[in-house]
């Protein structure tokens, strides 16, 4: 039974901001006899039942995927750890904030998958601001270099906040020679030209103060905003769902939000 056919049956029969109410087996965790009631509309709701049943409620409303508190629903892929197993970790929790220090290299992914979605980050660079990234739609682990995940990346870097990199997936963006170079060039593998830059200049904030990252999959585009600033927006991406993962690259990066909201359609753009 697939959680996510079901969902996306739900949302044939509603409208956006529909609340969804499942019924699963507290001791299996998957559903058994449903029963589906939807009206549409402005105010369009549905629910799914299974009589007995432990219920979950599931609603178009903001879910942190960071608490504070722990790696709850994460976990790491440090490649140097195959070999080490005393590596240090390079992911922790410190005062409340979700660090990642940047050595050694590798990824922190949710252990769940995610589509149609808002994600909000707020991050800085304590200290020397450098590079770090926002993997979305990740998959296959270690897919490029041994150590990046299948992917679209959304740049960190400081001063290149909200470039695309292509990981063994793709997308498109409007202007396409200008950002990314010649055609002949273009690819998802090593060697080839898998950067597409951002639309503009000046959006971060310096070393030291907090920034806004937002990013926005439906379907097959993603859109993202840097302290409100439109920094990208591609369509025909070859992958619309997959894991969210933080990356430990060069740099000491705190996370004080990570915030996910599904949704049904990108913000508009003016």
């Amino acid at each position: 039974f697939s959680i996510d056919g079901l969902f996306d049956m739900v949302e044939r029969w509603v409208a956006r901001d529909a609340v969804v109410q499942v019924a699963f087996d507290p001791d299996h965790h998957f559903p058994a006899e449903i029963r589906l009631t939807a009206r549409p509309g402005p105010d369009a709701w549905a629910t799914i039942e299974a009589r007995g049943w432990r219920s979950l409620v599931a609603q178009r409303e903001p879910r942190a995927l960071f608490n504070g508190r722990d790696l709850s629903g994460w976990h790491a892929d440090v490649p140097a750890a195959d070999t080490n197993p005393n590596v240090r970790s390079a992911f922790l929790v410190r005062n409340g904030l979700l660090v990642s220090l940047g050595e050694p290299r590798g990824h922190l992914i949710t252990d769940s998958s995610y589509r149609d979605y808002r994600l909000e980050i707020e991050y800085r660079f304590p200290a020397t601001p450098g590079n770090a990234g926002v993997l979305v739609h990740a998959s296959t682990p270690r897919a490029l270099y041994g150590m990046f995940p299948r992917s679209v990346e959304v740049q960190m870097q400081h001063g290149n906040a909200g470039d695309f990199w292509c990981i063994v997936e793709d997308i498109r963006v409007p202007d396409m020679e200008r950002r990314r170079g010649p055609p002949a060039e273009w690819g998802t593998t090593e060697g080839k030209a898998r950067r597409i830059r951002n639309l503009t200049d000046g959006s971060e904030k310096p070393a030291g103060e907090w920034n806004t990252m937002v990013i926005e999959t439906v379907g097959r585009s993603i859109r993202v905003w840097v302290n409100d600033d439109l920094v990208n927006d591609g369509s025909d991406a070859t992958a619309d769902r997959g894991r969210i993962a933080l990356q430990s690259e060069g740099s000491e990066v705190e996370f004080r939000k990570v915030s996910l909201t599904p949704i049904s359609a990108l913000t508009g753009t003016p």
